[in-house]
């Protein structure tokens, strides 16, 4: 994007420039048209006709107009060759209707179609080229007119990628698409040119006509073909998309791949992703700003409420390119500047479990293809977010205790794996505690009790160790605290401040087997082992034995409702 002071440097230079090289033309080349003016109007409306059927390739406008520009520049010379580009220029930027951080777009193509025409001139007349009229007997020059095409090719494109990567700083190689698209176009278009310019001179204004129409028909079908094109390179696109899609595990990196790619496709300001809840009201998945100035965290919308409710509500797409049309399904959560709006439903099974609206400032800012590219990617999102959840759900049971709802002994193994495979390691401290003399808790309330105090533990050890840790069920009434960076003499207050909590702090019994309504407060202890890498171990790996070592030898074998170290172990063995 171009600043806006650069921007009005742009114009102050355009302002000044553009008249004066037209004046200076003017003097230089003294064009007459010699009572051929109502000639000159039908190639100004052959030219502006032309204009509306350009193609865009990566952003950039390929224009069909260079062999009416070549006819006009033989015939009538220079001045009225950039006159009648300028204009055509003028045509095609009023159907791109631009928003105001566009307008630079204007001077910097108007300068570079004059300095082409310059360029192109020069190099014309430099290799003998002269102006004909319809009176004209001198033979055709053709290496001239082979000169100037070329120069209007290989000029237009360096100035294009010097702008474009100099002043827009978009840093695109040359060789891509659009050069070729310019290419394959200047060839087809040039014979044209040259027998428009010879038709001219041969039968008068009659030849507007007569090349005219096949001219204007060449350009429309270049530009369907390029559409059809189109559509076929957005078709793979997205299937490509929906590939990646799929390959991701996670809802939160399918959400982020998505609205990567979409980014890449669309020009968007706001990409809102809401997730149906009971069928009845969306919450906001996700939201994407292209500023990065807004955030919105909780969001939820009733059924019919806003244009991404009613969306839910007709399980249909919506697709609005003004501001009026859907002024009556305004949502406090849409930025007012908002004019565009694509808003899709994502079905699965043929039901609606999600919304994905896309919203740009400008006026018409989307196209119908792009409608319907996005919607056939919303059905894309909506299988690879079920398939997410689907893994994420299957891991998680894989990786977690059914009953506490701790990780596993598995997920264990893993973390100490990646910890091993990591080449930065750092402190590693484990805590292992055993409760004593479970057997007999569950003996004497019942297991349906032992379960609850198992679950309650669980809670405590989670809510002592934060964020500091993992905490996970080793196996029966074994848990173990994992404490990435954590100091062994810290892990050693921890455990100790777990153990002193555990005998005081009675668990409440709801479900006891001894008869009568209220709860039972029962009280356990436990045995504790602490071991720390690379203090007590060489490798992440066998701080499980030694911290049970630890456990065993220093806790159990001293009487129970102990913490001891590895250290404290090693020294009571021997």
């Amino acid at each position: 994007m171009v600043s806006k002071e650069k921007s009005i440097a742009l114009w102050v230079i355009f302002g000044f420039v553009l008249p004066s090289v037209f004046v200076g033309v003017y003097i230089l080349t003294d064009p007459i048209l010699a009572g051929r003016g109502y000639d000159l109007y039908l190639f100004a409306l052959l030219i502006c006709i032309v204009s509306f059927f350009p193609i865009i390739v990566n952003g950039t406008p390929v224009f069909f107009i260079q062999g009416i520009a070549l006819a006009v520049f033989l015939c009538f010379g220079l001045f009225y060759e950039m006159l009648l580009t300028q204009i055509a220029s003028l045509v095609f930027f009023a159907t791109l209707r631009l928003r105001r951080h566009e307008l630079h777009r204007v001077p910097i193509n108007m300068l570079m179609f004059v300095v082409v025409s310059l360029a192109s001139a020069t190099v014309y007349y430099l290799l003998g080229g002269i102006n004909y009229s319809t009176t004209s007997t001198e033979a055709i020059k053709i290496v001239p007119i082979i000169g100037y095409s070329l120069t209007v090719f290989i000029t237009n494109q360096l100035l294009l990628h010097w702008i474009r990567n100099k002043l827009l700083k978009q840093n695109v190689p040359f060789f891509e698409k659009s050069l070729v698209w310019e290419f394959v176009t200047t060839l087809a278009i040039l014979p044209i040119g040259v027998l428009l310019f010879m038709m001219y001179t041969e039968v008068g204004r009659g030849a507007v006509v007569y090349v005219g129409l096949p001219f204007v028909t060449l350009s429309v079908i270049l530009k369907l073909y390029h559409s059809s094109r189109r559509v076929n390179d957005f078709l793979e696109v997205a299937s490509d998309i929906g590939h990646d899609l799929a390959a991701k595990l996670k809802v939160s990196e399918v959400l982020d791949r998505f609205i990567e790619r979409i980014i890449e496709l669309v020009e968007l300001d706001y990409l809102f992703i809401f997730d149906v809840e009971d069928e009845q009201r969306l919450s906001l998945y996700r939201f994407y700003d292209s500023t990065g100035e807004i955030t919105l965290d909780h969001v939820e919308l009733q059924k019919g409420e806003g244009i991404s409710g009613k969306t839910l509500e007709i399980r249909q797409g919506l697709f609005v390119s003004t501001k009026k049309e859907w002024r009556d399904l305004e949502s406090p959560f849409v930025p007012t500047e908002v004019e565009s709006i694509m808003s899709l439903p994502m079905i699965r099974h043929n039901r609606v479990v999600g919304v994905v609206t896309i919203a740009s400032k400008r006026k018409r800012g989307f196209e119908k293809l792009q409608y319907r590219i996005i919607d056939l990617l919303t059905n894309y999102l909506a299988v690879s977010i079920q398939n997410a959840r689907n893994y994420e759900r299957t891991k998680q049971l894989s990786e977690r205790c059914p009953l506490t709802n701790l990780y596993n002994y598995r997920y264990l193994e893993s973390q100490l794996q990646s910890y091993i495979e990591d080449s930065h390691h750092e402190i590693l401290s484990m805590i292992l505690l055993d409760l004593d003399h479970f057997k007999s808790v569950n003996d004497t309330y019942g297991h349906e009790s032992g379960n609850e105090i198992l679950c309650m533990l669980a809670d405590r050890l989670t809510s002592t160790i934060g964020d500091q840790g993992i905490v996970a069920r080793y196996g029966g009434e074994e848990f173990v605290m994992l404490l990435p960076g954590v100091q062994k003499e810290h892990s050693m207050h921890i455990a100790e401040n777990v153990r002193r909590k555990l005998a005081h702090e009675p668990f409440p019994l709801h479900q006891h087997i001894l008869g009568g309504e209220k709860d039972v407060q029962a009280y356990v202890t436990a045995s504790i082992g602490v071991a720390s890498f690379p203090m007590d171990c060489d490798d992440p790996s066998e701080l499980i034995r030694q911290a049970d070592r630890a456990m065993y030898v220093g806790a159990k074998q001293k009487g129970r409702n102990k913490v001891a170290s590895y250290e404290q172990a090693i020294g009571a063995a021997e």
